[in-house]
């Protein structure tokens, strides 16, 4: 399998308006274990193998437990995340699996217990993410053996 196009070679304008995007998350109030819980989850969801690669390695780096990051894609079935991160990880897969719409529930548990600042820099964290999947998946990128 090899990567089919390389857009940030042939649309380097377009490339760098998502990179914008990425500077942007990185710059706001997001703790670093949300950005990668985010990542991490939407990145299992939609199947891109070189984000999960990627999030997985960055969150280890930053502190991240094994423990946690293996039972993400169980994580209503364990007590290893916090009220906040549950209400971010709910929303990260309605957002990423939004043909299904975002529930008036979902987002108001989100938005209990998530200020609106937070709550905004979350769902743009989300759409980002998604970008990137859809970057990844569509131009094949492959994680580094």
């Amino acid at each position: 399998m090899a990567t089919r196009i390389r857009i940030d070679q042939v649309e380097p304008a377009g490339y760098k308006a998502v990179l914008g995007m990425e500077k942007f998350i990185e710059s706001t109030s997001l703790t670093r274990t949300h950005k990668d819980l985010i990542k991490i989850r939407a990145s299992q969801i939609n199947g891109c193998a070189f984000c999960i690669d990627m999030h997985t390695k960055e969150a280890r780096k930053a502190g991240e437990t094994e423990q946690r990051i293996y039972a993400l894609n169980a994580w209503r079935d364990t007590t290893f995340y916090s009220e906040e991160e549950r209400a971010i990880l709910a929303l990260t897969e309605e957002v990423t699996l939004i043909s299904g719409h975002v529930s008036d529930e979902t987002y108001e548990q989100a938005a209990r217990v998530l200020d609106q600042t937070y709550l905004a820099q979350v769902i743009l964290s989300i759409i980002t993410i998604n970008v990137w999947n859809r970057i990844g998946i569509t131009t094949k990128l492959l994680p580094a053996s």
